[in-house]
């Protein structure tokens, strides 16, 4: 049997292995399903939501990274991330105590800025990692008329993206690979703006989940992670069992995100885009979100628009349309992968 490669368990596995572990708990509004970003569970008067996810691409401000990355996967449910455990494994022979300072202090700084409190966790010097890995748990709550899906897109429905993809691949290729893009002919001042991209325009989409649920009733919301806003559309589909048409051209692709996917030979589409938001709205409400997230300072276009399950997942490009791409391992493993 072939190893499996790196990155997330292809779709028809996961679905397999999370099948026979359905929740008896009628508590679990939400539990394990393809596409969903975090676990909803029924406390009364509110729901609590909870996720996690480890940050295993990077080394750079780890805890910081890994503390957002987790509030955005609460904030798309359209609640407010409210407490944070955090899992540290630091690699044998390449840890310090001057280093595990500073990923408590970025960790810090990460909480202070989305009003978050660390309540647990735990933390070692494990061997044979290459890196340090931090995987967190963030915890929320949200008023049960106010909760968002992923799978709560309705045909009809206008598809707005935030920012621009791929946010946090740039970021990981400059900071990560850095030498090597000085080698093959990007500008270092490229790399140093893609490089700063986790702060400006920012990793958090916090600031427009919150606009644009403040805005309008927004039907769903999908955190964009490995394997890009190509996935991202195909996970929002199939958890709504809904299609989705996609105009190429309207993708906002960030300028040095392209410039460094080109370099190395990635597709920016199918690259990490963590920081961006993808929102389906009433197309009577698409404005009025795109003004709010654009009043929170975050910029939003409209890429296309939610379809019956039955004309698919598409990709529209010079007025063509052909099926979305695929991306079961994401394009920036290829790099990890070459060392």
């Amino acid at each position: 049997m072939p190893a499996l490669a790196v990155g997330k368990l292809p779709p028809q596995l996961l679905e397999r292995l999370l099948g026979k572990l359905a929740s008896a708990d009628p508590r679990v509004v939400i539990g394990p399903r393809l596409g969903e970003d975090a676990a909803v569970v029924d406390m009364g008067d509110r729901y609590l939501i909870a996720t996690t996810d480890p940050v295993t691409f990077a080394t750079d401000e780890a805890g910081w990274y890994a503390l957002h990355v987790n509030a955005n996967d609460v904030a798309v449910r359209g609640a407010r991330p409210l407490w944070f455990l955090a899992t540290v494994l630091l690699p044998e022979g390449l840890a310090s105590e001057g280093g595990v300072e500073r990923l408590f202090a970025d960790l810090g700084e990460a909480c202070a800025e989305l009003g978050v409190a660390l309540i647990g966790g735990h933390t070692e010097v494990t061997a044979g990692l290459p890196r340090a890995i931090v995987s967190g748990c963030m915890l929320g709550e949200v008023a049960k008329d106010r909760l968002v899906t992923t799978g709560g897109a309705r045909p009809g429905d206008t598809l707005l993206l935030t920012k621009g993809v791929p946010l946090e691949g740039a970021a990981i290729v400059a900071r990560e690979r850095e030498a090597e893009a000085l080698r093959r002919g990007v500008s270092a001042d490229v790399v140093k703006r893609a490089g700063d991209f986790l702060r400006r325009p920012g990793i958090s989409v916090v600031p427009e989940a919150r606009a644009a649920c403040a805005a309008a009733r927004v039907h769903a919301m999908h955190d964009p992670t490995e394997g890009g806003v190509a996935t991202a559309c195909w996970e929002l589909a199939q958890a709504g069992d809904v299609g989705v048409r996609v105009d190429r051209e309207r993708i906002p692709v960030l300028r040095e995100g392209r410039v460094l996917c080109e370099a190395f030979g990635l597709d920016p589409l199918g690259t990490i885009a963590s920081g961006s938001l993808l929102l389906a709205v009433d197309p009577g409400d698409a404005e009025s979100v795109i003004a709010a997230c654009r009043g929170a300072g975050v910029e939003c276009a409209s890429i296309g628009r939610v379809t019956e399950a039955s004309q698919g997942v598409s990709l529209v490009t010079g007025g063509h349309a052909r099926p979305m791409p695929t991306f079961p391992q994401d394009e920036i493993t290829r790099i990890f992968s070459e060392g």
